[in-house]
């Protein structure tokens, strides 16, 4: 016997089953009327199940999934979003949450001349041939109305401007409290719309019907199966960066490596395998952006999961050996992630000294809280961690991390040899020493790094409407994919290197796009009508292709 048909049922964080009627959903009813309630059987305690309707259900309470939603309720429709752990955010709320945006007010105010033709061409000499240029125009030449403006309506104020590896001017913008300002903003205005958030749901399986995506199944806590009819279904789950039998799968050639694992927790890579099993294709999947600024997280007891450190600008690297490597202040993906692999062993030891400790900060909720950072959960971690060692002496320290003693002393007294020459660069690998400062403080810190999965450039293909595509390039009806799952959006934006803020940025852009054209299809609105800075002259109109 099929699942009864029911009301959706709230759930809190307190309450667990509360049953109160659900804003954005119908109910279904019977022929007289009456709203369904389900039956029980007598002898048995778990529910059979609930089933019900709505006109757009999104998979996903990140920035693409929320954004999503706040979209598709704007154009009328009945919105349900779907988050599987019992509180949205995803990803996006532990972040810094910068977006890389052009042509801005902050950018104006510091005199920084930008626009989308420069922001292009930095964003494809960075990511290389595959990069999707059709995504990456529609993005950059709507950032300023439909991501940056788009969020200051949301109560999203914009603080700050750093210039990131790749741009040719300061375009990563940083909004007050970072990622968890954001998404507390969003997650507000979705749930002030009227919109619906089910928490603590997994979703198990699509539903299709001649050939059309037209709801899904899954499962409500534990023991309450669900199946929803939706007109339209926007995948909105993730990457795959917190799975690392994925990443090495994706990765074989790191498969005998200490690989860390960074992205939010529910980056597992869920979406991917209910879009494929719907007939979905995806691409560049072994495009994984890797943080190298990383350090194993000892809270966990899986020793799978780290997390990065910051505002350290003064900390050297050194490998085993002791030797310096590289320029420290290139950090991304792209320039400091192959310099590290080609160490032997393949890790290395972030030096600084007590003063520079001061700055430190650990991107991770435990240790910072939006802007906030809590000095002494940092100087826990500092003293505790069995990756961070401690030395009141240079030689105290390298014996600490086995290094050897002659040549870390060497390396150390030749860093600091760079500012009392007063040099404007460090001439061994071009680091630039202004507002660093030279290792003289006692005690001494060494943090052991290794490479840490944290944003997957690949996945989910889709159109310039986020309607996924098969393996024919041919969409398939009612089921869209935006956010990390697709890639941040279209399945590889940002080709084979990422500019930092191409990840958050995009995923609310495709989020956003998604959400109206779901709305579409379920016969609401008019699909996603956004505001480029520019007229488009190479890329496909903002309607995307017909």
């Amino acid at each position: 016997m099929g699942p009864h048909r029911t009301t959706l049922s709230r759930l809190s964080h307190h309450q667990g089953r509360a049953r109160t009627p659900v804003q954005g959903v119908r109910p279904p009813n019977d022929r007289r009327g009456r709203t369904l309630t389900p039956r029980r059987d007598r002898h048995t305690a778990p529910p059979r199940g609930e089933t019900f309707e709505t006109d757009v259900a999104v998979v996903g309470a990140g920035a693409a999934g929320v954004a999503a939603g706040i979209e598709a309720r704007d154009a009328g429709a009945r919105v349900v979003v779907i988050e599987q752990f019992d509180a949205a955010g995803g990803t996006a709320i532990i972040s810094g949450g910068g977006c890389l945006v052009v042509d801005t007010p902050l950018q104006q105010q510091s005199e920084i001349e930008d626009g989308p033709e420069l922001a292009i061409a930095d964003w494809l000499a960075w990511g290389g041939p595959t990069v999707d240029a059709d995504w990456a125009r529609f993005y950059v030449e709507h950032s300023l109305h439909d991501v940056y403006h788009w969020a200051e309506t949301h109560g999203i104020r914009w603080i700050g401007l750093s210039h990131h590896e790749g741009n040719t001017v300061p375009r990563w913008t940083r909004p007050k409290n970072g990622g968890l300002g954001m998404m507390r903003a969003l997650i507000a205005a979705f749930d002030e719309r009227g919109g619906k958030l089910l928490t603590s749901t997994k979703v198990r399986r699509l539903l299709v019907e001649d050939g059309r995506v037209c709801g899904l199944e899954g499962r409500r806590g534990e023991d309450v199966p669900i199946r929803i009819r939706a007109r339209a279904v926007v995948v909105a789950t993730g990457g795959f960066a917190s799975n690392l039998e994925m990443v090495l799968t994706e990765r074989p050639d790191l498969a005998r490596e200490r690989i860390l694992l960074g992205s939010g927790r529910g980056a597992t890579g869920s979406g991917h395998r209910l879009v494929a099993a719907a007939g979905g294709a995806s691409c560049h999947m072994d495009n994984i952006w890797f943080y190298v600024h990383a350090t194993p997280d000892p809270r966990d007891t899986s020793e799978h999961r780290g997390f990065v450190f910051r505002k350290v600008p003064g900390n050297v690297w050194v490998n085993q050996r002791g030797e310096r490597f590289h320029n420290e202040a290139l950090s991304g993906g792209k320039s400091a992630l192959p310099a590290l692999l080609a160490q032997r062993p393949r890790h290395c030891w972030a030096v600084l000294d007590s003063a520079m400790a001061k700055s430190l900060e650990i991107a991770d909720p435990y240790y910072q809280t939006g802007d906030v950072s809590s000095r002494e959960r940092v100087n826990e971690l500092l003293e505790t961690s069995p990756h961070i060692k401690k030395g009141h002496t240079l030689e105290q320290l390298a014996i600490a991390t086995g290094m050897p003693t002659a040549v870390f002393a060497q390396t150390i007294t030749r860093y600091n040899s760079f500012f009392a020459a007063a040099l404007e660069r460090d001439p061994d690998h071009g680091k630039p020493l202004a507002g660093c400062s030279p290792l003289g403080v006692a005690p001494y810190y060494a943090i052991q790094m290794f490479p840490l999965a944290r944003k997957t450039l690949g996945g989910v293909r889709t159109d310039l409407r986020c309607r996924v595509l098969d393996e024919k390039s041919e969409p398939i009806a009612g089921l869209y994919a935006a956010g990390e799952v697709a890639g941040m959006a279209g399945g590889h934006i940002n080709g084979a290197a990422a500019l930092e803020g191409t990840m958050l940025g995009p995923s609310l852009f495709s989020g956003r796009v998604a959400g109206g054209w779901a709305a579409k299809q379920a016969g609401v609105g008019r699909g996603f009508v956004g505001t480029p800075a520019v007229s488009p002259r190479r890329s496909r109109s903002t309607d995307g292709p017909v």
